[in-house]
């Protein structure tokens, strides 16, 4: 799913002083490529990601994804857009404690309306890509924390989007682990899928077909 954005700018005001987390980030990427976006802690990236991800909207500046404008779009197309192409991977997993890892992979298609036996097809098909297919009946604190990052992997793919957002998908892990889940998005890659992939990491972000660099709210390198 291609994207692209042009001189964006994400300006917030904190006690009469504006803070420019984005001024004026410009750039495309192709459907079907590997793109990590790395830099340091409050260089404006998990903004730029939001973004992208249309959880929030620029200031300033266009951003076009699968060629519709973003900006232009209600708050049911921007959801409708976020339930159907974008798959959503978070540091903090976001599991829910309660439900077993197939029950957690369920929940975004059951909001959506799909009929239990088809979402429950789905569910399991995504947690056999993980390779967690085994686990399917566990809950999150029967699981190590790489176990847990894949389920919310298989979540965020049961849909079958377009694109996969990942925002410090490693962080939380040990360097196997986080090597696990390099490798699962990797093959997500290798299946058709656009991986935009937050880290600041370096050996992950190296694993990817292109690196963006991003300090002080603008592009450093790409």
């Amino acid at each position: 799913m291609p994207i692209k954005a042009e001189n964006l700018c994400r300006y917030y005001t904190a006690g009469g002083t504006v803070i420019r987390a984005l001024d004026g980030v410009s750039l495309d990427i192709q459907d079907g490529e590997y793109v990590t976006i790395c830099g340091a802690s409050g260089s404006g990236k998990s903004t730029l990601m939001n973004i992208l991800g249309c959880l929030d909207v620029p200031t300033s500046g266009s951003y076009y994804l699968d060629g519709e404008s973003v900006p232009e779009l209600d708050d049911n197309s921007l959801s409708r857009i976020r339930g159907s192409k974008i798959g959503f991977v978070f540091q903090s997993f976001n599991l829910i404690p309660t439900l077993t890892a197939l029950e957690n992979v369920e929940l975004p298609l059951m909001y959506r309306g799909i009929p239990r036996k088809q979402r429950r097809e789905a569910a399991l098909e995504a947690l056999e890509q993980v390779g967690l297919q085994n686990r399917s009946s566990h809950r999150p604190c029967e699981m190590s924390g790489g176990q847990q990052q894949r389920t919310a992997i298989a979540r965020a793919i049961a849909a079958r989007p377009s694109m996969i957002l990942a925002d410090e998908p490693c962080g939380n892990l040990d360097s196997r682990s986080g090597r696990v889940i390099c490798e699962i998005l990797e093959a997500l890659h290798l299946c058709g899928k656009t991986i935009v992939m937050i880290t600041h990491d370096e050996n992950a972000a190296k694993r990817a077909e292109r690196l963006i660099r991003i300090a002080d709210g603008r592009i450093a390198a790409s």
